[in-house]
């Protein structure tokens, strides 16, 4: 079901939680070993039905910081640092979605879970796209934020002039990432957002190595041949003003997947859950209450 929502994140008459977004106890941490040597670094914070949040190109359990705040107060969440990213280690295997979606598997593994509501952004919704057709019965529901379907002309287009800006100035790279990720007036009044990113651009030769890798590895994700597979409760978000993955990605994706709904908020930029962590909360809010 497609259902373009501008004004509303939840739907009419759907009662879920109340969230805030103020900071609560720090995520407790755990180690997840994988099959191939890595070593990622989690968090999980709160209690109820579990949430699992995969980050997208970059690939940190940080980028959720302020979800994890509202979403604990009524479920158990569990971030983690991706491969070769942040505080975990890189391993031997290639870098692939398909990889990456075992990665997940392994952090449920690790955490004892047996089934969890997956939510995935941008490239981590390639990620939760692979996982659920791999592993439906781990899956019980599926939130796809700012994702897409197949390759479009446009990504390609997009990332490939991304990957030459890395090679030849990666601090050019990281900046006009954060430029184009958010809303321009947003990211005005938040200009601390901006420094922070550039601060942590990929200067070292193994950094952008892991960088490249996982760009490649999201230009070579088609999951339409997966789609028979997924079928467990699909939710859909984006919002209309995205650059990096725009609004008819997810159109496309949700046209794909008659059974899922969509939301589209008119305005975030890409990372509308950090610009818009109250919108984004209120929609998760409904989807993780809404009954299978």
């Amino acid at each position: 079901m497609i259902d373009d929502e501008h004004d509303d994140p939840i739907k009419r008459g759907n009662p879920a939680p109340r969230l805030s977004t103020r900071a609560g106890p720090r995520p407790a941490a755990f180690d997840v070993s994988t099959a191939d040597g890595a070593s990622l670094k989690a968090g999980r914070s709160g209690a109820g039905p579990t949430v699992v949040l995969v980050s997208g190109l970059g690939g940190t359990a940080g980028f959720w910081t302020p979800v994890v705040a509202g979403l604990s107060q009524a479920y158990e969440v569990i971030s983690f640092d991706q491969r070769g990213i942040g505080a975990s280690s890189r391993g031997s295997a290639t870098t692939t979605i398909g990889q990456l979606a075992d990665d997940v598997l392994a952090v449920l593994d690790a955490a004892d879970i047996e089934s969890a509501m997956i939510v995935g952004h941008s490239t981590g919704g390639c990620i939760a796209q692979t996982l659920a057709a791999k592993a439906p019965d781990r899956v019980r529901k599926l939130c796809l934020s700012a994702t897409w379907l197949r390759p479009s002309r446009y990504m390609t287009a997009l990332f490939e002039t991304r990957l030459r800006l890395l090679e030849q100035d990666p601090v050019a790279y990281t900046a006009t990432a954060t430029l184009i990720s958010f809303a321009p007036a947003w990211l005005e009044e938040n200009w601390s957002a901006y420094e922070r990113a550039v601060a942590k651009a990929p200067r070292t030769e193994a950094e952008r190595t892991v960088v490249a890798e996982r760009i490649a590895a999201l230009l070579a994700f088609d999951g339409s041949g997966s789609l028979p597979a997924i079928s467990m409760p699909v939710s859909i978000i984006g919002a209309e003003d995205d650059m990096i993955v725009p609004a008819f990605l997810q159109r496309a994706l949700a046209e794909a997947l008659p059974a899922a709904t969509l939301t589209l908020l008119p305005q975030g930029g890409h990372f509308f859950p950090v610009s818009r962590t109250e919108a984004f909360l209120a929609h998760l809010a409904g989807w993780a209450g809404e009954p299978q």
